[in-house]
């Protein structure tokens, strides 16, 4: 009989409007969480026979909740350089716990604060993970989430960090005089300023040199040479050593070695073939006596007609800016991130470090993932297959730092769902009602 079916969708009714206004308070209660994405309740028709007779049989309706992960929150900005929202597509990789056995959660409630042990974590307990940095700054991607760690910056404190980048901006005086002494030296046969410093008779004085301290992988601290000799106008040789050479197994202690040129207008003249030795820019290898082990360490020395590094003006020879980096780390003053999802420790001593790079995990259809408890999604077959990269690569977005994404619950909205579903409940519970009233009837035919 269609009137048990009117009721049977009179009952679908109730249940679907119920449903929707599940949401609803969802949305409502969730409009200040960070980064809370709105589920949208979208109805569907339930039919029982859809063919078009003289009797007619109502289906009714079921609700889907959808939620709107793909829709992004304004960004807001906060105090804390540690609160981070992504600009784009993409989640944070979080675990609930610092185990690699810890289930995966994905989140872009990016509200990440050291806990009592350093441990990066949002206020919904999911552990902040990403690929820890080697000691020259480098990290591989092999796509799984096991080759990540959870994002802890105090066991820094107290460790050493090797010398992996020296830099200098240095004036090398272009009216300086030719040296007597520069007649004797030999190009071919480098290491005579390095003889010199080591009070050799056989070595050659330069004409102007300055140290730097650079350290090794167990925090010790070396003196690194480097010694400039005028040979020709806009022409110098150049020696880079270690002292005492003891330090080192190079001999001298002698770690690069040639010839500087600069062009007229006092910029440095890297051209190949006729220009700078090329030794002179590549990475130092360094081999310390003490068993420390040896990083590379990059020479910032200038480019090709710049003046961002080794000059040859009028002025005195002299330093003007630079140093090398590494050293004991202190104890930690700050942390910055960068768009790209780097994380740096900042010391009190103003020395910074790389640590960590964020990854972010991108989705082909994100709206499919499976929610859970706090704020964040698991994934699954509708989903699709995680990919995993850093901001701002392959579709990834870019971190914003001292941010977080603000709900996309629009109140207004939701008050008005709240009218429209109430309503729609009443009217099923009113079709409920009437058929009722409709069958007593039929049942009142036999009196």
């Amino acid at each position: 009989m269609s009137l048990y079916s009117a009721l049977y969708a009179g009952v679908s009714g109730l249940s679907a409007q119920s449903s929707a206004m599940a949401t609803v308070a969802d949305n409502i209660t969730n409009i200040n969480t960070v980064a809370y994405k709105g589920v949208d309740a979208q109805f569907r028709t339930l039919v029982t026979d859809g063919r078009t007779t003289s009797s007619y049989a109502a289906g009714g309706v079921a609700a889907t909740p959808i939620s709107q992960v793909t829709k992004q929150g304004l960004p807001q900005a906060t105090g804390s350089s540690t609160d981070l929202a992504i600009n784009g597509d993409g989640f944070f990789i979080t675990r609930t716990g610092t185990s690699g056995t810890d289930p995966v959660a994905y989140t872009r409630a990016g509200s990440f604060k050291p806990d009592e042990q350093g441990f990066m974590r949002n206020p919904s307990g999911m552990y902040l993970y990403g690929w820890r940095l080697d000691a020259t700054g480098n990290y591989t991607n092999t796509g799984s989430v096991d080759a990540l760690q959870p994002v802890r910056l105090s066991d820094l404190v107290g460790t050493a960090a090797p010398t992996t980048k020296l830099e200098a901006r240095i004036n090398l005086q272009s009216d300086a005089d030719i040296s007597t002494a520069a007649a004797s030296y030999t190009p071919a046969a480098p290491g005579q300023m390095a003889a010199y410093a080591a009070n050799n008779a056989t070595g050659v004085a330069p004409t102007f040199s300055r140290p730097f301290t650079i350290y090794d992988s167990q925090g010790g601290s070396h003196q690194l040479n480097m010694s400039f000799l005028k040979t020709a106008p806009n022409t110098w040789q150049v020696e880079t050593y270690v002292t005492p050479a003891s330090d080192v197994t190079a001999a001298n202690g002698l770690l690069a070695s040639g010839t500087l040129k600069f062009n007229g207008d006092g910029s440095l003249d890297r051209t190949p073939t006729t220009g700078s030795s090329p030794s002179l820019f590549a990475p130092l290898n360094v081999s310390y006596t003490n068993g420390a082990t040896s990083v590379p360490i990059t020479m910032a020395l200038g480019d090709d007609k710049g003046i961002n590094g080794i000059t040859s003006f009028g002025q005195p020879s002299s330093m003007i800016r630079g140093g090398a980096d590494g050293g004991i780390l202190g104890n930690i003053a700050a942390t910055d991130i960068s768009p790209e999802g780097v994380v740096s420790a900042i010391f009190d001593d103003g020395s910074t470090r790389k640590v960590f790079q964020l990854p972010i995990a991108t989705f082909p259809n994100p709206n499919g993932l499976t929610r859970v408890s706090g704020n964040a999604y698991s994934g699954n077959r509708s989903s699709g297959t995680m990919t995993m990269n850093a901001p701002g690569q392959l579709g990834a977005g870019k971190l914003l730092s001292n941010t977080l994404e603000a709900s996309t619950v629009d109140l207004a909205s939701e008050f008005t769902n709240m009218i429209r579903f109430q309503r729609a409940y009443s009217a099923s519970s009113k079709i409920i009602t009437t058929v009722d009233d409709m069958l007593r009837e039929v049942s009142d035919l036999k009196r």
